[in-house]
C-alpha cells in the first residue's frame, strides 16, 4: 500500500505537522534542534532537565557547583535549571520564526521539577505551547499548565495510568490537555514507565495498549481530536499507516527521540552521532540501573557492561549465621560481621583474586565487589550528589523534608546527572550513559544515512513526511 500521508493538526492555534520531537534531556534536544523543527512546521521540544545556559558572550556556562552541602547544591541546580530552561526556549522560539510549535519537556522525578517549571514558565510567556512531562506520575502537571495557559502532554505507557492522572488532577482543567503520549516501554529510549506487571523481556504490541487508551479517554468524555502521541520505535511512517485516520485510534500523532539525534543541528558531539551509525540491531538494552528505579533504555558500551557487571558481581549476607550463610566472609570487608553462602565465599574468593577487593554494601543486605579504583569514584559520586532527582537510588538523595530517602546508597546504580552532562558536553561515550531507542540500529540501514550523510532537520522532516 502506498504511503497516503499526514494531514496538519491545530495545535496552540496554529496549522503544525503532528510530528513531535522528542525531548532528550540532559543537553541532547536544545534550542538549536527545537527551533528548527518548529520551523520546519512540527512540535519541537526543549529539554529542561539541567539544561545550558549562556553567558553574555553566548558561551555555556558549566554548571559547577560550589555548596558545601548536598542542600546547597541542589538550590545551585535548579537555579541553574530555571536560568538553562529560559535560555533554550528564548532561543528556540527565535529560530522558529513563528512557524510550528515549541514544547518543553521535564522529568517529573527530576529533583525541583515544579519549582524548576514555574521559574521557566513565568518568564517565557508567549513562546511556549506544551509541556510534555514523564518518569513518573504527574499529577500537578495541568495545574501548572492551566496556571500558564499552555498545554499539558502527560507521557505515559498504559491506559491505567492516563485513567489515574485523568481521576485525581487532569479531569479539573481538561481545556488544557494538548496531547497524551504514548510511549512504548519496550522500544522508546531513556527512562520509561514499564511496570511491574509487565515483563521487560515480553514486548506487547502497541496497537491494543493505544486503543485501550483512546477508549478510556472517550469514556471520559475527551474529543477524539486530542491527539494520542505514538513515542517509541517510530522510524518509517509507512509503517504506521494503518493507524492514520483509523476511526478506532481518533487523532494520532508521532513523536521521534532517536532519529532527531542524527541531524546537523543536534547539539550532541560528534563523536556520539558517529557512533550512532554502528549501533547493531540488538545493540540497546532496557534496564534498571538508574538511579531513578524506572526501567529506561540505552546503548551497550563500555559503561553499561561494567554496571551489569558491577551487579554480577553480588552476593547476598546476614550479620549473624543462619541455615544458608555458614561461613564468614575473609576478602573485601572489615569486621566479622559478614556471614555468606559458602559457594558464594568461593565466588568472593575469586574476584578478589581478580583485583575486585572492595566490597559495598548495597540496600538490600548484599555485596558488590569492584576494584579500589571503581570504589572511590562510586563513594566520591554519592559524597558530591547535588540532588538531581526528587528521589536517588544511588546517593540516597530526597528533594523534600530531611532530604534522604532512609535508604543505604545504591552502589549497583551510578550518578545520572554526571552521565548525561558528561556525553552531552564532549566526555567519551565509552565512559558514560547513551540513550537511545531500539530503532537506533537504523541509522546504519537506512539509505538515508550513506556515506556519513547528515541532514538539516527540514531535510530530515521532508523525508519523514514521505513514510521514509
Amino acid at each position: 500500500m502506498v504511503f497516503k500521508g499526514l494531514k496538519p493538526i491545530m495545535y496552540g492555534g496554529r496549522e503544525v505537522w503532528p510530528l513531535v520531537e522528542g525531548g532528550k534531556g540532559v543537553a541532547a534536544t536544545n534550542h538549536a534542534s527545537s527551533g528548527a523543527w518548529a520551523a520546519a512546521g512540527g512540535i519541537g521540544t526543549v529539554s529542561a532537565v539541567n539544561a545550558d545556559s549562556y553567558d553574555e558572550n553566548g558561551e555555556m556556562i558549566p554548571q559547577v557547583f560550589h555548596g558545601k552541602t548536598r542542600a546547597e547544591r541542589h538550590e545551585e541546580l535548579v537555579e541553574y535549571g530555571i536560568r538553562g530552561g529560559i535560555a533554550q526556549v528564548r532561543l528556540a522560539h527565535e529560530i522558529s520564526n513563528g512557524s510550528g510549535a515549541i514544547n518543553i519537556n521535564v522529568l517529573w522525578e527530576m529533583g525541583g521539577a515544579q519549582r524548576i517549571l514555574h521559574g521557566i514558565l513565568e518568564q517565557t510567556r508567549g513562546m511556549v505551547t506544551g509541556v510534555t512531562c514523564g518518569a513518573g506520575m504527574p499529577y500537578k502537571l495541568s495545574e501548572i499548565a492551566a496556571q500558564y495557559g499552555v498545554y499539558y502532554l502527560p507521557i505515559v505507557s498504559s491506559a491505567r495510568a492516563f485513567r489515574a492522572l485523568w481521576k485525581r488532577a487532569y479531569h479539573k482543567v481538561p481545556e488544557w490537555l494538548g496531547a497524551v503520549v504514548y510511549e512504548d516501554p519496550w522500544l522508546a529510549g531513556g527512562h520509561n514507565g514499564l511496570s511491574n506487571a509487565e515483563d521487560p523481556r515480553s514486548p506487547e504490541d502497541p496497537y491494543p495498549r493505544v486503543k485501550a487508551l483512546r477508549d478510556v479517554m472517550r469514556v471520559e468524555g475527551i474529543a477524539d481530536d486530542v491527539p494520542i502521541v505514538m513515542a517509541g520505535g517510530v522510524w518509517f511512517l509507512r509503517d504506521w499507516k494503518d493507524w492514520i485516520d483509523n476511526p478506532e485510534l481518533g487523532q494520532i500523532a508521532f513523536q521521534l527521540g532517536t532519529r532527531p539525534l542524527l541531524t546537523q543541528e543536534s547539539p550532541i558531539p560528534a563523536g556520539w552521532k558517529d557512533a550512532l551509525t554502528q549501533i547493531p540491531e540488538d545493540g540497546v538494552l532496557l534496564h534498571q540501573f538508574s538511579p531513578t528505579g524506572f526501567y529506561s533504555s540505552a546503548v551497550i558500551n563500555p559503561f553499561l557492561r561494567e554496571l551489569q557487571a558491577r551487579s554480577d558481581r553480588q552476593i547476598s549476607f546476614v550479620q549473624a549465621a543462619d541455615a544458608e550463610h555458614t561461613v564468614q566472609l575473609d576478602v573485601g570487608v572489615k569486621g566479622k560481621h559478614f556471614w555468606v553462602k559458602p559457594a558464594d565465599l568461593m565466588k568472593a574468593r575469586e574476584w578478589d583474586a581478580r583485583g575486585f577487593t572492595v566490597a559495598l554494601k548495597t540496600p538490600d543486605n548484599s555485596l558488590v565487589f569492584v576494584t579500589p579504583s571503581s570504589g572511590e569514584v562510586i563513594r566520591k559520586d554519592q559524597k558530591d550528589c547535588m540532588g538531581c532527582l526528587s528521589h536517588c537510588g544511588f546517593s540516597s538523595w530526597k528533594d523534600h523534608d530531611n532530604n534522604s530517602t532512609g535508604r543505604l546508597a545504591d552502589p549497583r546504580s551510578f550518578c545520572i546527572q554526571k552521565a548525561l552532562q558528561n556525553i552531552a558536553h564532549g566526555a567519551p561515550i565509552d565512559e558514560n550513559l547513551m540513550f537511545a531507542g531500539h530503532s537506533a540500529y537504523l541509522f546504519g540501514k537506512d539509505p538515508f544515512y550513506s556515506n556519513g550523510f547528515v541532514p538539516t532537520v527540514q531535510q530530515l522532516m521532508d523525508r519523514i513526511l514521505t513514510g521514509d
